[in-house]
């Protein structure tokens, strides 16, 4: 991607990526116990593609799942 495709000045820009951290940080990291580096990558990703995409709801999704969100879409975009 080259400089001149970048948005400049957009406080939005961060603000799902700062909310996913904190949630990310909050209900996995915070407390876990010492774990290996591989431990923790999966424990990661299980984190991402198992809870947070599939299961957790968002408040900016109309409270729907990242999932139902992305096929609900999907079917708007066949009808279209």
């Amino acid at each position: 991607m080259n400089g001149a495709n970048l948005r400049q000045g957009n406080c939005w820009d961060n603000a799902v990526a700062e909310s996913f951290f904190k949630s990310l940080k909050t209900e996995l990291i915070y407390g876990n116990k010492l774990i290996t580096k591989e431990k923790m990558e999966l424990e990661i990703f299980e984190y991402i593609e198992i809870w947070y995409n599939k299961k957790r709801r968002h408040s900016a999704l109309n409270y729907q799942t990242i999932e139902e969100f992305n096929n609900q879409n999907k079917i708007y975009q066949n009808v279209a």
